[in-house]
């Protein structure tokens, strides 16, 4: 079985930030590499790549070439991310449209992808309870199955460390609420912690340029976008990851920050509904003055080892191992 795993984001499996990519991006390279090293089927992964590049049994298309398909592959299963318009060009193609974020009525038709879903035999695979909630019934998909996203292997550690330092990280991409969580550290935070620092990555260093230095006064520091491993680095000897859940379909940092046993600092909203369990693997607070409560109170005790382990335990069934059995069993039955 030839299996195309359609993803249109610009990278490659030789790019030098392969490491960094995004949640997207990096769960279809690991579940391509992973699926390639069975050998049962043929893998191939189409980006917005220059070239083709062969390793082993996974094979990285261009996305022009794929659109022109000239060289007729036939592909049995189609799994795309996002966008079920690839699905019109192979018609005798088995598909699954892979879900990862919210798609309304409206957002579907302003960007031409109604139509795709309905005249296509799709199976949805949403990668979590909430968003599978959360995705209108108009859509008609043949199956809806939940899949949850899984915890790459640059997070799969073995020690725990109970030797954290005084840090707090921030690591969702998207900044909602950073700016609110700025503000009351400056004012509830640093002036009962000035010992207490703030980290912040994933965001375009760019749109807070101007404020850098000044936030520097208050051990604010933004280190943009880094590596996995620079990620499980910090996040294993920092105190808690402040993680607010606003607009998450599953947040893979609040895994990756939990299996390096740190956990999160959440207001519990959207998909962090189901996976944040407070006093557990979570904080879940109510608002922005409970949030800095917390972190002074959690910054000034002895280090809570329990947390930390219940933190590592929550993402066990999360494990890539684990997850890619569902997606076979998937495979198999279609």
């Amino acid at each position: 079985m030839n299996i195309l795993f359609y993803c249109p984001f610009k990278f490659d499996l030789s790019s030098k930030n392969i490491s960094s990519l995004g949640g997207i991006e990096s769960l279809n390279v690991d579940l391509c590499k992973e699926l390639s090293k069975k050998k049962i089927h043929r893998i191939f992964l189409a980006t917005y790549c220059k070239n083709e590049i062969k390793k082993k049994n996974l094979t990285n298309l261009p996305i022009k070439k794929i659109l022109e398909n000239k060289d007729n592959i036939k592909f049995d299963l189609i799994i795309s991310s996002n966008d079920p318009n690839i699905f019109n060009r192979f018609k005798s193609s088995k598909k699954i449209l892979w879900m990862h974020n919210t798609l309304s009525i409206e957002k579907s038709l302003r960007k031409k992808k109604f139509f795709s879903i309905i005249k296509n035999k799709i199976i949805a695979v949403f990668v979590s309870k909430y968003l599978k909630n959360k995705t209108s019934k108009m859509y008609f998909f043949s199956k809806r199955i939940i899949i949850n996203n899984f915890l790459s292997k640059e997070f799969q550690i073995q020690n725990l460390s109970y030797n954290r330092k005084k840090i707090i990280v921030w690591s969702v991409q998207r900044d909602k609420g950073l700016n609110e969580t700025i503000q009351m550290w400056i004012k509830r935070v640093y002036p009962k912690n000035p010992k207490l620092n703030f980290y912040v990555y994933g965001i375009n260093k760019n749109k807070y340029k101007d404020k850098i230095k000044y936030l520097k006064n208050f051990n604010i520091y933004f280190f943009g976008r880094v590596s996995k491993n620079k990620l499980r680095n910090i996040y294993s000897k920092s105190l808690a990851m402040i993680c607010l859940g606003y607009d998450e379909t599953f947040c893979l940092n609040a895994l990756e920050a939990n299996a390096c046993g740190l956990p999160l600092l959440t207001f519990g909203k959207t998909a962090l509904k189901d996976y944040a369990s407070n006093n557990y693997n979570s904080y879940i607070v109510k608002n922005y003055n409970d949030l800095s409560k917390k972190i002074n109170f959690i910054s000034n005790k002895k280090i809570n080892q329990k947390i930390i382990i219940n933190s590592f335990n929550k993402t066990k069934t999360y494990r890539l191992e684990k997850i890619i059995k569902s997606w076979i069993r998937l495979i198999k039955q279609i």
